[in-house]
């Protein structure tokens, strides 16, 4: 892998990466501009050419180019190194020594599904009727439908698979693509085309509409070895630059919605398609930005939808908000087709989603009556469980407490029997808290830490902290010196490595006391290894103070 990895970087520059998202200004030896994540006023964007590195000071991240592609993009190593490698011309093929056939049937599918799409779009401009739906009932324009590659599969039962076959492919290759039915025809028939899209621009199934009368109204590509339900994010490929740009995502729950989204300028939409919202898909978006804004309809299903995700999202530190003024509208699509501005308008008309579904819950529910009462209470304390900041958590209890008639301390009291009564069920059931990601804050000691150790000189100050041996770290680790430590000469370095490494210290106590507690919450009070962590916790407290 070091191989394949040293070979891209050798043929794409780190500026010329970076360019591609960041505007970027000679500042000396380096290159210099905004954070593409938007999350500074004066440049503090770094690119030093001659290390092959990138450093955000706002941001705290930085690395290579493959690091910088993951970030910007969203994306895994994976993705990452394929994208960088069709960029760098590099045959990936060569150096993979996995499972060599499972590899020719990935490549095949997609240059099946890549021809598939241009043949689709072919049909399309082909047949006025359909150009007729597409265009005037759909409402769609010639450039939204250039951009989302739609098009239309004919009526007859083997037109692709005898087209495909044409150009070579097996039946095995075109059922492996997800192109085919049991009876091994054409799995697509009189339906509106639109490609699944992944994050690096390849086509790895469909999303098809009838067009005349038939069922299913909607058909998607089954699970296939390009293909997965569970990670796959509609319309992600084209909105991430602007989700990038903005600084936040709008999800939808119709692939439609999000065309006509895109279509009416908002273009930070996405949706689950043909699924509901996964962890996975949320992690994939938190890479992007942490502002997610539900667009889902008030009925039972949007309520258990906000209610997952809300459960969802509270571990992984998103701020979740709920579009809900559709000004008479059905969905987003129904809208936009009213008015576009109404759309834009209401995507920053947004209401916290707690709130939201607090209301919901208030409309379905008898609030003058004990039981409608003790219901709730019941769905706005597990509701607030998941609400991980105290303040905010605080001020929902003494609402909800307010709504009920009775003081916060009641309902708290519930809130505490309720928890007990769940961590009494077997451990197999409860969900493991996450403390094993590192904070922001801490990270970004350590690098100031080993910068002032490696290339500050610092002696007498003893930093426990090994030197990377990874030739980028160590790079990025000088630009963050060169930056941050030696501005002036004046500066007493010894004396700053000593204040920042009380302040790691700390840190670092506070995040074992989360490990700690996390732990905690696993063992039951009759364990003798309970008493053990308890005392760490009361200790690491005790030398915090």
């Amino acid at each position: 892998m070091d191989d394949v990895k040293e070979e891209i970087k050798s043929r794409l520059a780190v500026e010329d990466v970076v360019g591609q998202y960041v505007e970027l200004k000679r500042a000396g030896r380096n290159l210099k501009g905004h954070s593409p994540w938007g999350v500074d006023k004066t440049p503090s964007f770094m690119v030093s050419p001659e290390k092959g590195i990138w450093h955000d000071f706002s941001a705290n991240k930085g690395g290579d180019i493959f690091s910088f592609v993951m970030a910007v993009e969203g994306i895994d190593f994976k993705e990452a190194l394929e994208k960088l490698a069709n960029q760098a011309g590099v045959d990936l093929s060569k150096y993979r020594g996995g499972d060599q056939a499972v590899n020719k049937k990935k490549l095949r599918a997609k240059e099946a599904l890549q021809l598939a799409t241009k043949y689709y779009q072919a049909c399309l401009v082909r047949n006025k009727p359909v150009c007729e739906y597409v265009f005037y009932k759909r409402n769609l324009n010639r450039g939204t439908v250039q951009e989302f590659k739609i098009g239309y599969s004919p009526r007859e039962g083997k037109a692709l698979v005898t087209a495909l076959k044409k150009r070579g492919f097996t039946e095995q290759e075109l059922d492996a693509a997800g192109l085919l039915n049991r009876f091994k025809s054409d799995l697509f028939k009189d339906r509106m085309m639109v490609p699944f899209i992944d994050t690096t621009g390849n086509v790895i199934g469909f999303t098809a509409r009838i067009i005349s009368q038939g069922e299913p109204k909607y058909l998607n590509t089954p699970e296939t070895l390009l293909f997965n339900k569970s990670r796959f994010i509609f319309g992600l490929y084209n909105a991430k630059e602007s989700i990038r740009r903005n600084g936040y995502v709008v999800i939808v729950e119709g692939n439609m919605d999000v065309i006509s989204s895109h279509q009416a300028g908002v273009k930070e939409a996405v949706a689950t398609s043909g699924t509901a919202m996964t962890e996975q898909h949320l992690k994939i978006l938190s890479k992007l930005t942490t502002d997610i804004r539900l667009a889902y309809d008030g009925d039972a299903a949007g309520i258990k939808a906000t209610e997952r995700a809300i459960m969802m999202a509270g571990d992984l530190g998103l701020d979740l908000t709920v579009i809900s003024d559709y000004h008479g509208a059905k969905d987003p699509d129904e809208l936009i087709q009213k008015d576009p501005k109404l759309w834009q308008s209401a995507v920053n008309s947004r209401i916290p989603a707690v709130d939201w579904l607090l209301n919901k819950y208030e409309e379905t529910l008898d609030l003058s009556s004990a039981p409608g009462k003790r219901k709730y209470s019941d769905v706005a304390l597990k509701l607030l469980s998941y609400v991980k900041d105290e303040v905010e958590r605080a001020t929902y209890e003494a609402k909800v407490a307010k709504k009920l008639g009775i003081e916060v301390e009641i309902l708290r009291e519930k809130g505490d029997r309720l928890e007990r009564k769940l961590a009494a069920k077997p451990k197999k059931y409860l969900k493991k808290p996450k403390t094993d990601l590192k904070s922001d804050t801490l990270t970004k000691l350590e690098n100031s830490l080993l910068a002032l150790k490696i290339f500050g000189g610092v002696t007498k100050t003893k930093i426990p902290l090994e030197i990377p041996e990874d030739d980028a770290k160590l790079a990025e680790l000088e630009l963050v010196f060169n930056q941050e430590h030696s501005i002036a000469n004046d500066i007493d370095l010894e004396k700053e490595a000593a204040e920042l490494l009380a302040r790691y210290h700390s840190e670092a106590t506070k995040q074992q006391i989360q490990i700690l507690t996390a732990k905690l919450a696993d063992l039951d009070d009759s364990d003798e290894e309970y008493e053990l962590v308890l005392r760490q916790i009361r200790d690491l407290q005790n030398q915090s103070k």
